[in-house]
């Protein structure tokens, strides 16, 4: 069978965010379809109080804060630029830590739409960024590049850019981007990347989610601080496909062999996803298509079904040899929900009752629940806080506190 294609648009006064939610080989997984279980009736509830309300902020899509430094909010907008204000709850102005809106293509989907800094910042001066950008030649891309801190170190130089990654988009779709960075537990940069958009994943016989020679629909893994000959990066030793060609340059093997920059496969729009900072389990919210919302915890190797599966719904689909799919953590329907946000696991000492527990949300519907962090696959969300904001990410501050970000600019503190 097949699905209809989805698309959720929210217009907003200073532009617009769409997520739609509209050579393959076997890969490591397990399980098989789940039998969803609902959430237990003792579920703690979640609030939203705004903050830094007197700083104006466009598109907002990430909110994070430096290593070791709490002084400081850094707010990444899709259009291009990175602000940054005091960390202060009467603030009222921002700058810009960086502006390269003259090289984002700002449109739909597309734009600048991750920031990771590197761990030993600002010792080590680089910070990474992840946008959409129009070649002359190729169409619209996503590129992963570096830049490094100007003289006086409080903003980046935007003449450093060095461009370590850049991935092909398929006919120039400006959708399923992914475009989350982080840094993980082992210093490596993680990645989370798109299928290269439209509907049903229709790229090649199998979809690229399922394709080992692309590196669009993964979860992707690099070393930023060593390289391999012909790459701008190092691949990680135990990365699944270590010792391939790196995929750089167009996201695609030259050959027939599989990229050895991912980390796990089967996604179709890795919007957002974090790290648990206490165990170092990997959590993604995946946005859907037409039926499903899932929320994965996100092993090496891990296979997550998409175009194969669509949460715990079999797709019908075609798309290759692989048949053993790890189930989402989370799975929800177009009555709960239109497009999930990947949040974090709270380790904050604010809120006793939210400690260890999974705190996401929705952007079409607004609503944000939680789950315990040890939730045996698959739970069924159903109601929730209804936020009635456009939650386009969450942040979580130095001090394990969470935040969730409004797509029309407003910032919101969770609490419970």
């Amino acid at each position: 069978m097949t699905n209809l294609a989805r698309c959720r648009w929210i217009a907003m006064i200073s532009g617009t965010l769409a997520l739609c939610a509209c050579g393959g080989g076997s890969f490591n997984g397990g399980g098989g379809t789940p039998t969803p279980i609902p959430l237990p009736p003792n579920t703690p509830t979640v609030g939203a109080e705004q903050v830094f309300s007197g700083v104006s902020l466009a598109n907002p899509v990430a909110m994070l804060q430096a290593p070791g430094d709490s002084t400081r909010w850094f707010v990444v907008e899709q259009a291009g630029r990175v602000r940054v204000f005091a960390n202060n709850p009467m603030v009222t102005t921002a700058t810009d830590f960086i502006d390269i809106s003259a090289r984002v293509d700002f449109s739909g989907e597309a734009g600048l739409l991750g920031m990771a800094f590197h761990p030993g910042f600002p010792v080590d001066p680089r910070v990474f960024l992840f946008y959409s950008h129009t070649d002359p030649s190729a169409g619209l891309v996503s590129r992963l590049s570096e830049f490094t801190l100007s003289v006086g170190g409080q903003n980046l130089d935007p003449a450093s850019e060095r461009i370590l990654l850049t991935i092909d988009k398929p006919n120039s779709a400006d959708n399923h981007n992914g475009g989350n960075l982080a840094f993980g537990p082992d210093d490596f940069l993680y990645l989370g990347i798109g299928d290269g958009g439209g509907g049903n994943d229709q790229h090649g016989q199998i979809g690229n989610g399922q394709l080992l020679t692309t590196l669009l629909g993964k979860m992707l893994r690099i070393d930023v601080d060593s390289t391999v000959v012909g790459a701008s990066y190092g691949i990680p030793l135990d990365n699944p496909f270590v010792g391939n060609p790196p995929c750089d340059g167009t996201g695609t093997s030259t050959g027939t062999t599989s990229c050895p920059e991912i980390f796990a496969v089967g996604f179709r729009n890795p919007w957002r996803w974090s790290f648990d900072r206490q165990t170092g389990e990997l959590w993604v919210g995946d946005v859907g298509q037409s039926t499903r919302e899932e929320v994965d915890r996100v092993i090496r190797g891990g296979n997550y079904g998409w175009r194969c599966m669509e949460g715990t719904v079999d797709t019908g689909m075609a798309c290759g040899p692989a048949t053993n799919f790890l189930p989402p953590v989370v799975d929800y329907g177009r009555t709960v929900g239109t497009t999930v946000t990947g949040g974090y696991v709270y380790r904050g000492t604010a809120f006793s009752s939210l400690v260890g527990r999974y705190i996401f949300g929705d952007f079409g519907f607004g609503t944000i629940w939680n789950i315990a962090s040890d939730t045996a696959p698959t739970v069924q969300v159903s109601s929730g806080f209804d936020s009635g904001l456009s939650i386009s990410s969450f942040g979580q501050g130095n001090d394990g506190e969470l935040y969730a970000v409004s797509y029309d600019g407003r910032l919101f503190h969770i609490t419970d």
